[in-house]
């Protein structure tokens, strides 16, 4: 699998562990960068580009990383037909896929250890979406409010 990862200073080192880590696994990753530390550059220059690889690369997922994960996930949501879910827990990695067809995890690097951000990538990217018709409905529905500016 192709998986799209981009993060922010406070990101930037576990960003290369998580990148390892995947390769590892076998998967081809895509950094959005940064690639050298500075302290005081912004997230939505890195995470928008790989939510943006996202949505262009069809069958792909992706890795937003910051401090907390929240302006991450804020930014990577702002591109058309994602649907980026910050992680915490073991559960919420699994539901994101499971409920709500996330293609993108934010996640905090300063909130968990390595070893369980990890299992949090691993998670989110086994879990596959069962198309349940109820979890479907949902997500068109946050579709066509991008489309229309309506829910209906």
């Amino acid at each position: 699998m192709r998986i799209h990862i981009g993060s922010d200073h406070a990101g930037l080192d576990f960003k290369s562990v998580i990148i390892t880590h995947l390769e590892k696994a076998g998967h081809e990753v895509v950094d959005h960068g940064p690639h050298t530390f500075d302290p005081l550059d912004d997230y939505p220059v890195f995470c928008i580009p790989a939510a943006q690889g996202v949505a262009n690369d069809p069958g792909s997922l992706g890795i937003v990383l910051g401090g907390s994960g929240n302006g991450e996930q804020i930014a990577a949501n702002k591109v058309d037909g994602i649907r980026a879910a910050l992680v915490w827990s073991i559960d919420t990695a699994k539901l994101a896929r499971e409920h709500n067809n996330a293609n993108v995890i934010s996640i905090g690097g300063r909130m968990h250890t390595e070893e369980f951000c990890l299992q949090l990538v691993d998670t989110f990217i086994a879990e596959p979406f069962p198309g349940d018709e109820r979890h479907v409905r949902r997500i068109n529905l946050i579709s066509q409010f991008e489309k229309t500016g309506k829910v209906s």
